[in-house]
């Protein structure tokens, strides 16, 4: 028996095409989790730790999203029965109806002229046949009732498929980011290099006095006498515009590498500081490439104000855009005043210029709220991107839901100067400027380093417990770095940061 729609149920379909299908599913399904696994296990082979804690945050979006598609499968038929007055679902449109039925329920036909793709046909034509019976017997159902649906069962397989599309375009974008922001920053590793290579005697350059004129320093000609000396305001223009352009330069790199070696390590300055950020880096990135319960708070806000007339994607899309400028311009304003620090208060020193990190330079002095920042930006923006492609092979690139194409070209162009600029710009200017906070990360520490502080920390605390037991005495003086130290390591791993020490420094040597 046919259902309301086009071809058989299940009940009168063969079973060699139901095992056919069941098998390319499975055996999709089974390709991406073995490769997935394989990727683990490669990460974990090159001790990328970091991108291995990242890949394991991409399967549980992937589990969440799964639960999501279960239960949507599973009440669609429940919520498709739920019948409302037809007034009730005829406001707040994203298109507008342009005509109506004779039986009093309002159609469901739009400004959309059905244009599609072969793509498009494909996914919502099989769609269709799937759901038509759960259509046509809900449709049935609200109609002998006289009213409508709430959600039909089509619409709401169109949702399903969007909630999809943006968990993957937001995981393909943290990536590419990721992978194109991480290759800008590995080119900072040749002024590591030739900085390791002068064969510094650590002591013998403390101690030494020399003196520099510190309106010659080249940090201090770029960042505090050109025309946002004498003008706050001017300054931060000059922040601004400076993003676009050599955001980060030799002289920026070798000053700050300077600054945080002198404030959380001194006395090692051959500190692989490039080799910490990466580090750091990929700490965070596990991060952001999550979607947090407030990122899908978002969507259903943007969901909700998707009206006709409004044209609410579009003033959206500036959102990301400017925020993203604001953080970039933000970013190298702390470098410049860290610059001013120096140049208003000295016109010549003993020694190398060293700038003082503070987290008050930063917003409400937590520089991690650029990272929080960072991650909305990304999301946005994979929102964006998402909706347009979703829109475009789901109903077509002249659907109403689409808007006018003077609407449509500013938001692609907005979405890619995102996509590069973070990338580029604003992903390597987080990556070094956020280290000039008051604190240092637990990648600080090499994993290896790691593991051994914990075990040192462990055995000295059990031995200190036993002996205290046996002998009812205070502990040995040589406990106390140990247990010190274990309290750092401790404190670094649970808020990322830690505060300056000279045992934290010998421990990244």
């Amino acid at each position: 028996m046919a259902g309301g729609g086009e071809g058989e149920t299940l009940e009168f379909t063969p079973t060699w095409v139901v095992a056919a299908v069941c098998t390319v599913i499975v055996a999709i399904s089974l390709g991406v989790e073995r490769l997935l696994h394989y990727l683990g296990v490669y990460l974990k082979t090159k001790k990328q730790k970091p991108l291995f804690e990242a890949l394991q945050k991409v399967k549980e979006e992937l589990m969440l999203l799964g639960f999501i598609s279960l239960l949507l499968t599973v009440f669609q038929n429940l919520i498709a029965k739920m019948c409302v007055p037809a007034d009730i679902v005829d406001n707040m449109l994203p298109c507008k109806r342009i005509e109506t039925t004779t039986g009093g329920q309002e159609s469901h036909a739009t400004t959309t002229s059905h244009f599609q793709t072969f793509f498009s046909s494909s996914i919502s034509g099989t769609a269709r046949r799937l759901l038509a019976e759960g259509s046509e017997s809900s449709v049935g159902y609200c109609a002998k009732k006289h009213k409508v649906p709430l959600l039909s069962t089509e619409a709401l397989h169109h949702l399903h498929i969007f909630i999809f599309v943006l968990a993957i375009v937001h995981v393909t974008f943290c990536v590419l980011t990721i992978v194109f922001g991480g290759a800008r920053i590995r080119q900072w590793k040749n002024w590591e290099d030739s900085i390791a290579k002068e064969n510094f005697d650590a002591e013998e350059v403390l101690k030494k006095k020399k003196l520099t004129n510190v309106h010659q320093h080249a940090f201090i000609r770029e960042h505090f006498l050109g025309i946002g000396k004498d003008s706050a305001l001017l300054g931060w223009v000059q922040s601004f515009f400076k993003q676009f352009y050599a955001s980060i330069t030799k002289s920026d790199y070798v000053t700050l590498r300077l600054g945080f070696i002198m404030t959380h390590c001194r006395g090692n300055l051959k500190f692989n500081f490039h080799k910490y950020m990466i580090r750091a880096l990929e700490d965070d990135f596990k991060r952001v490439v999550g979607i947090s319960w407030y990122l899908w708070v978002f969507v259903v806000i943007f969901l909700l104000m998707n009206i006709n007339g409004w044209h609410t994607y579009f003033w959206i899309a500036f959102i990301p855009f400017l925020l993203l400028l604001a953080v970039g311009t933000k970013l190298e304003h702390v470098i410049s005043e860290m610059a001013h620090n120096v140049a208003e208060k000295h016109i010549a020193i003993e020694g190398e210029l060293v700038v003082q990190p503070s987290d008050d330079h930063f917003w409400f002095h937590r520089p991690r709220i650029v990272l929080f920042l960072i991650h909305f930006i990304l999301f946005q923006n994979s929102f964006e991107i998402a909706f347009f492609f979703w829109i475009w092979v789901q109903y077509g690139f002249d659907s109403c839901i689409m808007g006018q194409l003077k609407y449509i070209v500013p938001r692609l162009i907005i979405g890619v100067f995102i996509q590069v600029l973070c990338s580029y710009s604003t992903l390597p200017l987080y990556a070094i400027v956020t280290q000039m906070g008051s604190f240092f990360k637990k990648a600080i520490f090499e994993e290896h380093v790691q593991v051994g502080i914990v075990g040192w920390q462990e055995k000295v605390k059990k031995k200190k417990e036993s002996k205290a037991a046996a002998e009812g005495s205070t502990t040995h003086p040589s406990s106390h770095g140990g247990l010190r130290l274990g309290r750092i390591f401790r404190n670094a791993s649970t808020p990322d940061n830690v505060q300056p020490s000279s045992h934290g420094a010998e421990g990244s040597k």
